[in-house]
């Protein structure tokens, strides 16, 4: 059995404000460990639960902020960006009978500690075939589409309420309970590894892989903070604009949905001015 933990850091224990997930800070070199701490919860948790293999894809900003050294040894973790399905790397090729969510956290435009979907600030909102739509669920469609089913998700208390929404079946461990955006009620790391590694142990027997759904097509929109963000991303084919400051696209499978979803967020990215967005 082939447990895939996507990891992201928004989410993970003690984590409240920006300075803790920016690579290069004193803030994000802390909170490094509490990250690693998360993840290897959860890898013991699957090991414990009878996981023969856990395969650990870092899925935050540079994706090269986990401790490798801090990890069980039993553990294989892919490090480093350019990966075709980002988030889920590894999903698609037909060995992975589970995958769990740590880290994660709630969607662009609403409540939740650093709230956002893959940009920090310029996404204001996206949808997925109208209904909003987090990281998390945009990324389950994913793991849908080759049936592998979504077994734990770990972050606040709201993204564990989001989590209800696209994997109602999951094992949900909230780490922090949501004050502001920059603000949070914090577990103690002790407390929310043990958490974690229970949740994760008894998750395991929610794993297999099912027959693929054909979800498609998927209509995707996003909302920009500024109105030149939505006219760079009509570069990318298929882009069009589909309202004010917002674009949309429809993909027949959520695979070419996310990565279409990356190349506009790449092109996006690259269109931010410093001082005026």
């Amino acid at each position: 059995m082939k447990i895939l933990v996507s990891a992201d850091m928004e989410g993970a224990t003690g984590v409240t404000w920006p300075a803790d997930v920016l690579p290069g800070t004193p803030q994000w070199e802390r909170c490094r460990s509490l990250f690693t701490s998360d993840v290897n919860a959860a890898a013991l948790g699957f090991f414990d639960g009878g996981a023969d293999e856990v395969l650990i894809n870092e899925a935050h900003w540079t994706m090269r902020n986990l401790l490798l050294e801090n990890m069980d040894e039993r553990v294989q973790m892919l490090t480093g960006k350019h990966k075709s399905l980002s988030m889920v790397e590894g999903i698609q090729h037909g060995d992975v009978d589970a995958v769990a969510f740590v880290g994660y956290h709630t969607g662009a435009g609403t409540q939740g500690v650093l709230a956002h979907t893959y940009l920090a600030n310029s996404v204001t909102g996206v949808w997925l075939n109208g209904v909003r739509a987090s990281e998390g669920l945009l990324n389950a469609h994913v793991a849908a589409e080759y049936g592998v089913p979504v077994v734990l998700v770990t972050g606040d208390d709201l993204t564990c309420v989001d989590a209800e929404g696209y994997a109602p079946d999951a094992r949900k461990v909230a780490v922090k309970d949501y004050v502001s955006r920059y603000a949070a009620v914090c577990r103690t790391p002790a407390r929310t590894a043990a958490d974690i590694r229970a949740a994760a142990a008894g998750a395991v027997t929610l794993a297999g892989r099912y027959t693929p759904v054909d979800g498609g097509p998927f209509t995707v929109e996003l909302e920009f903070d500024a109105e030149h963000l939505a006219a760079a991303a009509t570069v990318v084919p298929g882009v069009a604009p589909s309202g004010e400051r917002r674009v949309s696209y429809t993909s027949a499978t959520m695979y070419e949905g996310i990565r279409t979803f990356k190349a506009v967020t790449t092109i996006v990215s690259s269109a931010v001015e410093e001082q005026y967005g």
